[in-house]
This record gives C-alpha cells, sequence and structure tokens, in this order.
C-alpha cells in the first residue's frame, strides 16, 4: 500500500525564465504523486548511497554490530585443563578439569544486550542513507534551480548590453541625454557584477553536490516543470515508526538490556572441577578421583554501582527518547507548514503576470524606444521584473527543498527512492 495520497498533478510548464507561464491544464486522471522520482533520479541517488563514506562508515558498523552479536551468543567460560604431579613423601600425579557454570545468564544477558545494539545500527543505517538522500535531492535541485537563475542573469547581461549600445545610437543622434546615456552604462555594469555574483552561487551548489555524490557528472536529471504535490498527499508515518524514533526505541532495549547484563553479573557463578590420577605411597599405589565446586563470594565488589550506573544510563535514554518524539512532532508540524506555505506562493507566483517576464521585457522595451517612457523609468521596471523572475526562481528552489524536508520528517523520503512506480498503488 503507499504511504501517499492520489493527487492531480498538472501538465509540464514552460520554464519560467524562458517564457511566460501558460494556464495550467486540466487535472490529470488519479495517479500517485511519484514522477518526480523517475529512474534516473533513483539511479543517482542510489549510486551516491554507494560512493557514500557515511554510508560505508554505517555499514561497517552494522556489520561490526551483527559479529558481536555471534560473539556475544558464545559460552562465556572455557574450560581449565591442569596437571599436576608431586614427589616427596607421597608421590602423585594428577589430571583436572575444571568449567564455572553460568547459572547467572549472562551469555543470555550479553546476547540480548548485543542483538539490541544491533537493532540501533540498523536504525542509525535507515537514517544516514535517509540524510544522504535529502542531501543529495536538495543539492540537485539547487544546482538545476542555480543554473536557470545563471542563464536568466545572462540574459539579463544581454539585455544591458544591447540597451547601452541602443543609448549610445539614440545618444549620437541626439533622442537622449548624456546622463540617461550613462544610466546606460552603469546598468550594463551593474549587471556584469550581479553575473559574477550568480555564477559563484551556481559554482557552490555544484560543489554542494559534490559533496554529496563525487560521482556526479556534468549532466544531471532534469526537474519537472510542475511543482511537487500538496502537503496533503502525504499521509506521516506514526510518531513510533519515524526513523528517529526507531533508534531510540532500538537504544532503549540496548539500556533496558544493559540493565539484565549488570544484574547477571551480581550473580556468581560456581566452578566445577573434576580431578583423577594415582598416588603412591610406598609400595602402595591408589587411584584417585575427586570433584569440587566452588563458588566466589561477591563481597569486595558486589556489582551493585555497575547495576545503578546501568539503571541511571536507561533513565537518560528513556528521557531522550521522550525528547526524540518532541521534536519529531514538531519538526514535522512545522516542515508542513513551510512547504505548504512556499508550495502555494510559488504556485500563485506561477499563475501571476509576475512569471510573463519576457512579454514584460519586450513590451517596456518598445515604450523606451517609442520614447512613451524615459530611461530612468525603463532601467527601474526592467530591473524590477528582473529581480522578480530571479525571485520567483529562489522561491521555487525553496518549495523543492522543502517537500524533500517534509518528506524526511514524515519518514517518507527512502521509502519514496526504495518504491518502483509499479510497487506504488493509488
Amino acid at each position: 500500500m503507499s504511504f501517499l495520497r492520489t493527487a492531480p498533478w498538472g501538465a509540464a510548464c514552460v520554464w519560467m525564465a524562458a517564457s511566460a507561464i501558460a494556464s495550467p491544464a486540466p487535472p490529470a486522471p488519479p495517479a500517485p504523486p511519484d514522477h518526480l522520482a523517475t529512474p534516473a533520479v533513483r539511479e543517482a541517488v542510489r549510486r551516491a548511497w554507494a560512493s557514500s563514506p557515511d554510508i560505508q562508515a554505517a555499514d561497517a558498523e552494522r556489520r561490526a554490530a551483527a559479529a558481536r552479536v555471534n560473539a556475544a551468543a558464545q559460552p562465556v567460560y572455557n574450560p581449565t585443563l591442569s596437571l599436576e604431579g608431586e614427589n616427596a613423601d607421597v608421590d602423585r600425579r594428577t589430571i583436572g578439569a575444571s568449567l564455572a557454570l553460568d547459572l547467572g545468564g549472562k551469555r543470555r544477558a550479553r546476547t540480548s544486550e548485543a542483538e539490541a545494539a544491533l537493532g540501533a545500527s540498523e536504525a542509525a543505517y535507515a537514517i544516514r542513507r535517509r540524510n544522504v538522500a535529502s542531501a543529495w535531492l536538495k543539492a540537485w535541485t539547487g544546482s538545476l534551480l542555480a543554473t536557470r537563475q545563471d542563464e536568466l542573469g545572462r540574459r539579463r547581461l544581454d539585455l544591458m548590453r544591447r540597451f547601452d549600445r541602443l543609448a549610445a545610437k539614440r545618444l549620437a543622434v541626439g533622442d537622449i541625454g548624456a546622463p540617461e546615456r550613462d544610466l546606460a552604462a552603469l546598468a550594463r555594469g551593474e549587471a556584469e557584477i550581479q553575473q559574477a555574483t550568480l555564477a559563484g552561487q551556481e559554482a557552490a551548489a555544484r560543489a554542494s553536490l559534490a559533496a554529496v555524490d563525487a560521482t556526479t557528472g556534468g549532466s544531471l536529471p532534469p526537474l519537472p516543470a510542475a511543482l511537487p504535490p500538496s502537503a496533503d498527499t502525504v499521509i506521516p508515518r506514526d510518531a513510533e515508526d519515524r526513523p528517529e524514533m526507531l533508534e531510540a526505541l532500538a537504544q532503549q532495549r540496548r539500556a533496558d538490556a544493559a540493565i539484565e547484563v549488570a544484574r547477571s553479573q551480581r550473580r556468581p557463578d560456581p566452578t566445577v572441577a573434576f580431578t583423577g590420577g594415582r598416588v603412591r605411597v610406598g609400595s602402595r599405589s591408589d587411584r584417585v578421583i575427586g570433584l569440587s565446586v566452588s563458588l566466589p563470594l561477591p563481597v569486595l565488589n558486589t556489582g551493585r554501582a555497575d547495576l545503578v550506573a546501568a539503571s541511571a544510563a536507561a533513565d537518560a535514554v528513556t528521557a531522550n527518547r521522550r525528547a526524540v518524539l518532541l521534536r519529531s512532532n514538531a519538526e514535522l508540524a512545522r516542515q508542513r507548514t513551510s512547504y505548504a506555505a512556499l508550495r502555494s506562493a510559488a504556485e500563485a507566483f506561477r499563475a501571476s503576470r509576475a512569471s510573463a517576464f519576457d512579454e514584460r521585457t519586450a513590451l517596456l522595451e518598445q515604450l523606451w524606444q517609442a520614447g512613451e517612457i524615459g530611461t530612468s523609468d525603463y532601467l527601474v521596471q526592467l530591473k524590477q521584473s528582473l529581480d522578480t523572475a530571479l525571485s520567483g526562481l529562489a522561491l521555487e528552489a525553496q518549495a523543492w527543498q522543502a517537500w524533500f524536508d517534509y518528506l524526511s520528517a514524515s519518514g517518507h523520503l527512502t521509502e519514496w527512492i526504495d518504491t518502483s512506480p509499479k510497487d506504488v498503488s493509488p
């Protein structure tokens, strides 16, 4: 069963920075909103998982925890073999074997603690996978949208250069004065500075992606033109099933098992020894067989301090578990509210005239060429149009990243990557 409710997705929109946004298409038939996780995106995230040092470390810790389970399941004590010989008035030759018996449940307690530690390692591994997937997806969308901002910035620079050339020609024929010509030159210089900033931002976004996945090449899976689905399409997991809570529960079980380990250490285990041999006194030789049982006395160290420490550690883990629950619920509510607000704003921007960048810039140039607006008014309105388009791209990037944060907080991000479209049912 899918964790996502069905939600219609509109038809693909043209790039915001390239042309005016078309009116929304009619709703599509109900289908799970999983088309963002295309095979190319899934494969890219899996490559990031395979090459991530964090995940490799978590996997090694998980394998070590599994090996410790096998080690804990081994017997606590090994048998002891002893050989004795004595030449005196009595000649003695004996051989003996002794074995401490685990009657205090130490082996069982140690195994339980190791199994709980393995569960905690599995939960930590799942969290590492989710964090790497979230980091890659956010860096991916950030890189693509930074590239779109850089493209828009280059168009702005081309417009300012063209405007500067036109201003020079109009000055030559006396249509404008020297101050207006200077405004055009200043606008071109400012555009060149801003373009350098956008190029730096794109490089930083690419570096963020490379920090997550060093195997990422120059080509990236394309970003869907449509916005991600609404927050209502995601049914958050129950708190106990979210990755952080699963880890906290595993740590709780480990702490409880540690108490039982400390309790078992307080129970002394007897040692049984069997001895056999021959004793010669003068001309008489006799066989001897001996059986002994010894029991350590917990007098100097009763183990009570270790039990108190384990109990206190378990209390701390219990308190931490409650804190994790509070943080998880608060983070889920925050991410849902943040994503809903950003998506609503991005959707409203796409549907508004603010996104019609090409149409507006062409109209402004026509008005300036016709002399209906002055050079300063043209530059102010053009700058406002460009800034609005760039802000729209930034808003879209924030909406995508808030979507991935919301999937993470709801406990579905890794499942969203691992589940193929044919496994997702409406």
